[in-house]
């Protein structure tokens, strides 16, 4: 009589949940820059922005970078990282090495674009929104979760 064979090892490994998180995260952003993109183009009148001075950022001459809105690089930069890190869960996906460093460079890029912004509101214009706190939140959470992409980019080549 045969011994039962062990069941086949899947061809990778499960997929990272730092990914998925990054993925839920980044699709939070994709879905909050969408909201500061309608307001900038004029389908949406007001902010929710309560106390806040959102709509003093967004009309302020900082609120466009080289002839772009900002809120649109969000979506473009949110919906980068959401496509990656969807694609870095997929099976044959896992272990490459590109997409980690897909996600540690989109990650960085936000992550810096962020800071500037950030001292735009502090220093230049003097007023804080709340979105955009809500969206450099995110950025930080996003770039630190991108840090755990670190071994995969540092493993030799297969």
């Amino acid at each position: 009589m045969r011994e039962p064979r062990p069941a086949e090892a899947p061809d990778a490994s499960p997929p990272p949940v730092p990914r998925m998180i990054i993925a839920v995260l980044a699709l939070a952003g994709v879905l909050l820059s969408a909201y500061m993109l309608l307001y900038k183009i004029g389908v949406i009148s007001t902010l929710a922005c309560g106390e806040g001075g959102c709509e003093a950022v967004q009309n302020s001459p900082f609120a466009v970078f080289l002839g772009i809105p900002v809120p649109l690089l969000g979506v473009i930069g949110y919906g980068t990282i959401l496509a990656i890190a969807v694609m870095g869960v997929q099976p044959r996906f896992v272990a490459d090495r590109r997409i980690a460093a897909g996600l540690m460079l989109t990650t960085s890029l936000a992550a810096g674009f962020t800071i500037y912004l950030s001292y735009l509101e502090a220093f230049v214009i003097q007023s804080w929104c709340r979105w955009c706190i809500g969206s450099a939140v995110l950025v930080a959470a996003l770039f630190l979760l991108s840090l755990t992409e670190i071994p995969r980019i540092r493993r030799a080549a297969v």
